[in-house]
């Protein structure tokens, strides 16, 4: 009986959207980066599936579901790319060199690195768009042939570093550029480095919302060209 339930498109949608709920309202209430949703969603979703002896299979049935919604998020992340078009224009020149010479040093450094290391090409193509949002990195990956987990993991721990150390540099570095600050987090830690931007002040928030589009614009010309040096 159990197992019909399992193997139900339905159980891993509902699973994982009661999880990722959860989780969210822990993060709203600790405020804390390391209580990341996602991350912690996974780690329970782990849990359940090992204490219930349910196969990833099954879960997946459903799972692929919200699977298929990557491809409509992705399309969104235009809404804030729209909205902050005003703040493009008037500082375009600033905010696509940088940019676009961040996330250049950022895959050469992780293919140098990972290199070195002696990492299976899977590997490097899985880590290079870990810059980007989830949608993004995750059909970036795939269609280099890495493993998405990884990306996902990756992605997650990217931002995460992100939140928890930039105001620090700031701070050593005496950065206080509200534009600076919000390209710097949008376009290295997405998501959750704009949420931090957001905290911090409402156009380090906006910059940051709008570095995450045009990194996302970047990202997916940039790695096609730097991907032939794996």
């Amino acid at each position: 009986m159990f197992s019909d339930v399992f193997s139900n498109p339905l159980f891993g949608v509902l699973l994982t959207i009661l999880i990722y709920t959860i989780c969210l309202k822990i993060f709203s209430k600790l405020k804390l980066p390391l209580f990341n949703p996602m991350l912690l969603s996974i780690i329970f979703i782990i849990i359940v599936l090992k204490t219930f002896n349910i196969s990833y299979e099954n879960y997946y049935v459903g799972g692929s579901i919200l699977n298929a919604l990557i491809v409509p998020a992705t399309v969104a992340l235009a809404i804030p790319l729209h909205k902050n078009l005003h703040l493009l224009k008037k500082h375009y020149l600033s905010i696509i060199i940088g940019i676009l010479v961040g996330n250049v040093i950022n895959c050469l450094l992780i293919i140098f690195i990972a290199k070195t290391l002696k990492y299976k090409p899977e590997l490097i193509y899985s880590m290079l768009p870990k810059s980007v949002t989830t949608a993004i990195a995750v059909g970036v990956s795939e269609n280099l042939g890495g493993f998405t987990s990884i990306t996902v993991v990756v992605v997650m721990i990217t931002g995460m570093t992100g939140a928890v150390l930039a105001p620090f540099i700031f701070e050593k570095l005496k950065i206080k550029d509200p534009i600076a600050i919000g390209i710097s987090l949008g376009s290295s830690s997405h998501a959750v480095g704009t949420s931090k931007a957001i905290e911090m002040n409402s156009v380090s928030g906006a910059m940051a919302g709008l570095a995450i589009g045009v990194t996302g614009v970047f990202i997916v010309f940039i790695i096609p060209l730097v991907v032939r040096l794996v």
